[in-house]
């Protein structure tokens, strides 16, 4: 891997990446000269003692579809949540040790399973298939070295949540969306536009 990469640190059952992710991949896709993206590790699950909740997920997605007018969640299913993105997180990470456009496949492949086709990939069977579409070996159950190292990294480069973007040293947290809260309390999310338009033109530089 040549020349400067975007790095996003993020966890796989985020809905918030899966949407920004959406949404850089395919800028850099039209870049004339694309750059590599690599997904690092960042499972909330270590960063939160637990897994995200399901059910708090489904009410995100769900703000997120209304609000933002996106189709990304349409196979979300609450008995096919995965009880760790470990094995998942392991996958990626053997698809970058090949190559950053396997690691970058698969990890956008695990997030459309998972949101999009209502897919378990916490499943072992099921990231078997995946890996089989790469030419990967299944992925183990314990953590790789490399899934560690993301997380050690990303505590040490001061990552806020999922997702967080790297162009360089220049750090963006979820530069594809505005979220807040109402007054009851409930999530509010557009797409920033603005902060979106700055951090691709820090890519693009």
């Amino acid at each position: 891997m040549g020349g400067m990469a975007l790095e996003v640190f993020a966890d796989i059952t985020c809905p918030f990446t899966h949407v920004g992710l959406k949404q850089v991949t395919d800028h850099v896709a039209d870049m004339r000269h694309p750059i590599d993206v690599l997904v690092r590790a960042w499972p909330l699950e270590w960063v939160n003692g637990a897994p995200l909740d399901v059910d708090a997920v489904v009410v995100k997605a769900a703000a997120l579809h209304d609000q933002l007018g996106v189709d990304d969640f349409a196979g979300l299913r609450t008995d096919a949540w995965p009880t760790t993105t470990i094995p998942a997180l392991n996958l990626a990470a053997a698809g970058y040790a090949r190559d950053a456009a396997t690691g970058l496949a698969v990890s956008v492949e695990l997030r459309t399973a998972l949101f999009e086709e209502g897919r378990d990939i916490g499943d072992l069977d099921v990231l078997g298939r995946i890996a089989g579409r790469h030419g990967l070996q299944p992925p183990p159950l314990e953590p790789l070295p490399a899934v560690d190292a993301d997380y050690e990294a990303g505590k040490l480069r001061g990552v806020r949540g999922s997702p967080h973007f790297f162009v360089g040293d220049d750090g963006f947290f979820c530069p594809a969306l505005d979220l807040g809260r109402d007054a009851d309390g409930h999530l509010t999310a557009r797409f920033d536009r603005d902060m979106l338009a700055d951090f691709f033109e820090r890519v693009d530089a």
